[in-house]
């Protein structure tokens, strides 16, 4: 299946999931963090899906691959928010590890698309 529109990617679909998982826990986080964690949690969870869709946008495999690589970094800086948040009693052990697996998957899922960006 060729695909046509960035939405088309299970990656982008993916990990606009995260970003709704993300703003429903941090509802319930302290209100001293909404400029602080609840904020950076936010914003690093909005830049994976938000990469993903510029860089499709993009004319050339170079740039796409750049915000790829930008995406992936969001992943990580995401992975070790959860991490912290977790280490300080906002979130649930579940709830931690459900989103690092999901970030995880979604971070391997463009590694293979870049890739495969690198073969064509």
């Amino acid at each position: 299946m060729k695909i046509k529109n960035y939405k088309d990617l299970d990656i982008w679909k993916r990990s606009i999931g995260v970003v709704e998982n993300i703003y429903k826990i941090t509802k319930n986080f302290p209100k001293e963090e909404m400029y602080g964690l609840t904020s950076q949690l936010r914003r690093s969870a909005v830049s994976i899906p938000s990469n993903i869709a510029e860089g499709f946008a993009r004319f050339s495999n170079k740039e796409y691959k750049h915000f790829l690589f930008i995406s992936l970094g969001s992943c990580a800086e995401l992975s070790t928010q959860i991490i912290i948040a977790l280490r300080l009693g906002y979130l649930e052990r579940r709830e931690a590890e459900e989103l690092l697996n999901e970030i995880d998957e979604i971070s391997k899922m463009t590694m293979g698309l870049v890739k495969k960006l690198n073969s064509s």
